[in-house]
């Protein structure tokens, strides 16, 4: 594919979503941008969530990564389902009860300031970085397929693609982003679609076959056997179910477009087809991974690895193939699907980080409407640079598949926020508020020690589960600064 040709569908992508943005975003209110005045049909932000959810690591790295942990993935996605029934069943009924805008206010509400701000802390932590990590993954196809030809800076990719994405998000904020994210979502599914079609068609396989040869495939494996491997299906299952509390129910990004819907019905439906839709997908995610790596095979194509270690690099497996190996026409439906996949879930992130912000730590309603806007535009500017920041540091730093990199980020920064929503939902009691940050700062370092040492100490490893560890030692922590609640403080039952 020629890079002139890979700009021309950048340039005329964005050109779509900037017409959307301009349709959507008339008259845009700080209500509008935050939770597109709560008006947004349940069944539209359920399939504007799909994209939001998986991102380009989903796109890359899960195909990649199936040649090396095999289905083991499936055990994740699997536990999500557990998840998405704690945050409809237990979640959104507290944060539709006590209509927030956003989610962290219910730590105010329950234990006080430093516990709000601590919760709104880790997450511009969380999401700012997990953000950064998904842009940096699709940064680096475009820099591999354009911009190392034309002498163009990883840099300046990085700056333009944030840039752009901060066009189009500005001013209409959650409201455009519904509409941006619906499309893009089609993008994706179209591309996934029709990736695997013409694998199989190229190796000359019918459905029936098609389906034969991803079962059959050693790549589909899903592990039972050793429960102290990373790859342990009970292990990798209580991740996936607390990896989504945390980063979907936990999350201002996720859940602030289900606070969007119309009521608590709604949302909830929304999040029981969601549920449906995020499965069925990650399947032909896992089913295009065994496929790119049997399509490789066949063609006697030899995949990129890394000098050190020798292995197949599998973030780079699928930007290969599409972009030197397949058609002109796969070529493109991949570019247009990566584009896609990854600026639904960026553009969602960085309007969620410029609502907890103006909403967590400025109290942006304290200001008139025009002021309002001026703020939030101005937050909104601020976070692409600190994307911008992150994803070079990242890019200076990194050294492992970006999914695996991303959850365990996750584990550090996500644990306190799951510790401290355990707690005020599960116990009646009160916490001493300026002794939070602290317990909050010192559990992240606990789990990091404990990871660090657990291959000596037991002979044990830990994956995905890091979180669950973190989670606990922020409640036990959380336990040691409690208190008999004076009064009666909020949690679902009340």
């Amino acid at each position: 594919m020629s890079p002139t040709l890979i700009l021309s569908l950048i340039a005329g992508y964005f050109v779509v979503l900037v017409i959307i943005s301009i349709l959507t975003s008339r008259k845009a209110t700080s209500e509008s941008f935050f939770i597109a005045n709560r008006n947004a049909p349940w069944y539209m932000v359920a399939f504007a969530m799909i994209g939001t959810s998986l991102s380009g690591v989903t796109f890359i790295s899960i195909p990649g990564m199936v040649q090396g942990q095999a289905w083991s993935y499936m055990a994740v996605v699997l536990g999500y389902t557990i998840g998405y029934l704690v945050i409809g069943t237990v979640l959104m009924p507290l944060y539709y009860r006590l209509q927030l805008v956003s989610i962290y206010t219910y730590l105010e509400q329950r234990f006080g300031f430093w516990s709000y701000k601590t919760g709104a802390f880790f997450f511009l932590i969380s999401r700012a970085v997990g953000a950064a990590f998904r842009l940096f993954l699709v940064a680096g196809v475009l820099q591999f397929a354009v911009f190392d030809g034309l002498g163009v800076p990883f840099a300046v990719t990085v700056s333009v693609s944030i840039l752009l994405i901060y066009l189009y998000t500005f001013r209409g904020g959650l409201k455009t982003i519904l509409w941006t994210d619906t499309f893009q979502t089609l993008a994706m599914l179209v591309c996934v679609g029709v990736s695997i079609y013409l694998m199989a068609d190229e190796l000359n396989l019918g459905f029936a076959g098609l389906v034969k040869t991803v079962k059959e495939s050693a790549m589909s494996q899903i592990y039972f056997s050793d429960p102290k491997d990373d790859k342990f299906f009970w292990k990798q299952f209580a991740s996936g179910a607390f990896i989504t509390i945390v980063m979907t129910g936990l999350d201002q990004d996720l859940m602030q477009k289900n606070l969007s819907c119309r009521n608590l019905q709604d949302a909830q439906k929304n999040m029981f087809w969601f549920t449906i839709a995020i499965v069925i997908v990650n399947v032909f995610f896992l089913s295009l991974g065994v496929l790119l790596y049997q399509f490789a095979a066949a063609k006697g194509i030899a995949l990129p690895t890394n000098p050190v270690t020798g292995k197949v690099i599998g973030d780079n497996v699928f930007p290969l193939l599409a972009t030197n190996h397949f058609s002109l026409f796969a070529g493109v439906v991949f570019i247009l699907g990566i584009i896609a996949v990854t600026y639904a879930s960026a553009d969602s992130a960085l309007t969620a980080l410029t609502t907890s912000f103006c909403v967590d730590m400025l109290d942006i309603k304290q200001y008139d409407e025009r002021k309002q806007k001026q703020v939030r535009q101005l937050t909104h500017f601020g976070f692409s640079l600190v994307l911008i920041v992150i994803i070079l540091i990242f890019r200076a730093i990194n050294d492992q598949s970006v999914i695996t990199a991303v959850f365990k980020a996750a584990g550090y920064t996500y644990g306190p926020l799951l510790g401290l929503y355990s707690f005020g939902i599960f116990t009646g009691r009160g916490l001493h508020d300026r002794l939070v940050l602290p317990v909050c700062f010192a559990a992240p370092l606990v789990t990091w020690f404990i990871n660090a040492n657990s291959k000596a100490w037991w002979d044990y490893e830990f994956g995905f589960e890091i979180l669950i560890l973190n989670g606990i030692l922020t409640f036990i922590g959380l336990l040691l600064i409690s208190r008999p609640a004076a009064t009666r403080e909020l949690n679902p039952a009340v």
